[in-house]
């Protein structure tokens, strides 16, 4: 994997999709105006490895990841409790190892709930995976996103470009403390995006 560098002036995002079979990952440069694709790829432990050798594999790819991209910011989808304690447990546990590897980077953290990051991208909270895909290539031109868990990721960098300008503090942090002047400038920024987006794609 090589360090691809980062142009001055730009925020590097790095998006995350927590799983524990698989956690999906992208990196996006935004400029205040215009996206560009970095990366994106899954990290998919093999079933065959324990809990914790599993926790330690996304723990050390992640570590990777951020050590040769250099991400100024990351955000990660929210996990909801299920009625499986179990598996929430597990999940909990991945979502740690995931989220530990760019906070020992200092790098800030924001989480956005899935319904949120569903409607930045396609004006309605309740989207399916293969349409929040759809618009992650009109909004990332020339690149090909088979894998779901790649383009959630990547479509959860897109989102916290729309909340670029908020000041975040070093930590995790809930979209809830955007306050609605902040929302509304860049949920106006981003409707700009999609509108290019699929005026470029009309006149192919």
């Amino acid at each position: 994997m090589l360090n691809e560098v980062r142009k001055a002036n730009c925020t590097r995002i790095l998006g995350l999709d927590p799983g524990l079979r698989r956690t999906g990952w992208g990196i996006v440069d935004y400029d205040g105006s215009n996206l560009r694709h970095v990366a994106h790829g899954t990290i998919a432990p093999s079933l065959k490895l324990d809990l914790v050798e599993r926790l330690v594999f996304l723990h050390q790819d992640l570590l990777k990841i951020v050590e040769d991209f250099n991400p100024t910011t990351a955000a990660a989808e929210e996990t909801f409790v299920n009625q499986n304690a179990s598996s929430t447990l597990k999940l909990g546990l991945a979502r740690g190892a995931i989220l530990l590897a760019p906070a020992l980077s200092k790098i800030p953290i924001t989480e956005y709930a899935p319904n949120r990051v569903k409607k930045s991208l396609v004006g309605v909270g309740h989207a399916s995976k293969e349409q929040i895909k759809i618009m992650v290539g009109k909004l990332l031109p020339k690149i090909t996103v088979t894998c779901s868990d790649s383009a959630d990721a990547l479509a959860v960098a897109i989102c916290h470009a729309h909340y670029s300008r908020v000041d975040l503090k070093f930590g995790s942090t809930n979209e809830k403390t955007l306050d609605r002047k902040s929302k509304t400038a860049t949920s106006n920024r981003m409707n700009d995006l999609i509108n290019r987006a699929l005026i470029k794609e009309a006149l192919r």
